[in-house]
């Protein structure tokens, strides 16, 4: 026997409602560490770190990691940490650039000659050989 919901779909033509999740990202314990350090070193109150995308590149976007100082933007989604010290670290991402960022971790890796943030994208195609630069 057919549950409610397929005898629903079955009489009316209409799918079930998918219940709709709300896009985001995350950040590794690792890079709220690294995030918490370079906003100490900048010291400047009120700041967060804004991570984005921006048209362009050599595989057609580009990744963004800036400052931003000052209250979120209306429609900016706000991810707000805590350091392992207690202090609190706020990323923030545009709408926007939230559709091509959407189930992405943003983590620091330490290598023998480099250290950054690197965006572990799902949503990532192909991307270049400088490691800002992708395509969806």
């Amino acid at each position: 026997m057919n549950s409610p919901q397929e005898a629903s779909f079955a009489t009316t033509g209409e799918k079930p409602h998918a219940e709709k999740k709300t896009p985001s990202i995350t950040v590794s314990p690792r890079a709220v560490e690294a995030i918490k350090k370079q906003i100490q070193k900048r010291n400047v109150p009120d700041t967060s770190l804004r991570v984005g995308i921006r048209g362009g590149g050599c595989s057609g976007f580009s990744y963004v990691i800036e400052f931003h100082d000052g209250a979120p933007r209306a429609r900016d989604h706000v991810y707000d940490h805590v350091a392992n010290d207690g202090t609190p670290v706020r990323v923030v991402v545009d709408p926007k650039s939230l559709v091509y960022l959407n189930g992405t971790m943003l983590e620091w890796e330490e290598k023998l000659l480099q250290k950054g943030f690197k965006f572990l994208n799902p949503q990532e195609q192909a991307s270049c050989g400088c490691g800002h630069s992708f395509q969806v």
